[in-house]
């Protein structure tokens, strides 16, 4: 009860700093100054990016803990970690606006957390917190990414933010796939799980069809497609299971491909 407790805690808490940063913005040009606007597309990546770690980063405790892919996962995991803190500071140096800061502080509450829990023996309780903890930092680093948009005065392409996302997804897949498999077998666990691909398969249509796409663009999104469409019934087969190390190795090799999208993008749609 302790532990629901306190989680409930930290989810009432990113809620008052995301609605503290979310009204400081709204005067929007008046505190322009704070963020220049040439580098608030390159945050707005790296604060997106962030959401992707948050799911690898349970990913690979849940794989590392049942045994699978071990020193992969374990590689993995100390470099997302030693990644996501690299990241952390770089938002915390090039932002001012305080209530921005207070989201960032939020998150890193949580990574001091998961990363207490990442050290301990794996066990089912450890696993829930980890997931519990994932999303917290999810929800964290996704209303950063809103609140430095609304900061610079940005509209977001609809493209670049459904690529960047779609790093996220393909972890996150992964990540409710093994803790499935791990024994977290509730019905949030399949729900989320056929959400994440649901919205990957849709967001790579999208992106495929983009008018502006570049021939490097055109290249890799195909790579990503033919990928997709061998594997993607795997992952729907949560309850089947049987395939965890498939799923880490596509999902890994998904999310690297789109991670080069997501750059080509920034860097076709920055100078537009």
């Amino acid at each position: 009860m302790k532990k629901l407790f306190r989680y409930a805690v930290l989810a009432l808490g990113v809620m008052i700093f995301a609605g503290n940063g979310l009204n400081a913005v709204e005067g929007g040009e008046q505190k322009v100054n704070a963020l220049v606007k040439k580098d608030a597309i390159e945050l707005i990546n790296v604060a997106g990016k962030q959401r992707m770690l948050s799911q690898r980063i349970a990913k690979d405790y849940l794989y590392r803990g049942m045994k699978i892919a071990v020193s992969k996962a374990d590689k993995q995991l100390k470099e997302s970690l030693k990644e996501f803190k690299a990241n952390q500071a770089k938002l915390n140096e090039m932002i001012n606006d305080p209530e921005i800061k207070n989201l960032l502080a939020f998150v890193n509450m949580s990574l001091d957390e998961l990363e207490g829990i990442v050290k301990k023996p794996f066990n089912l309780d450890n696993a829930q917190l980890v997931l519990d903890l994932s999303e917290s930092m999810l929800e964290g680093s996704q209303y950063v990414v809103d609140s430095i948009k609304k900061l610079a005065n940005i509209k977001e392409s609809k493209v670049i933010a459904r690529s960047g996302k779609e790093r996220m997804l393909a972890q996150r897949i992964a990540k409710y796939y093994i803790a499935y498999q791990a024994g977290i077998k509730d019905k949030n666990t399949v729900d989320q799980m056929n959400a994440a691909v649901k919205e990957f398969d849709k967001n790579l249509k999208f992106l495929m069809n983009n008018k502006d796409n570049t021939a490097s663009i055109n290249q890799k999104l195909a790579q990503v497609d033919k990928l997709w469409k061998i594997v993607y019934k795997f992952y729907l087969n949560i309850e089947k299971g049987g395939l965890p190390f498939i799923v880490f190795t596509t999902t890994d090799e998904i999310t690297k491909k789109m991670d080069d999208v997501t750059r080509l993008y920034v860097k076709l749609y920055e100078n537009k």
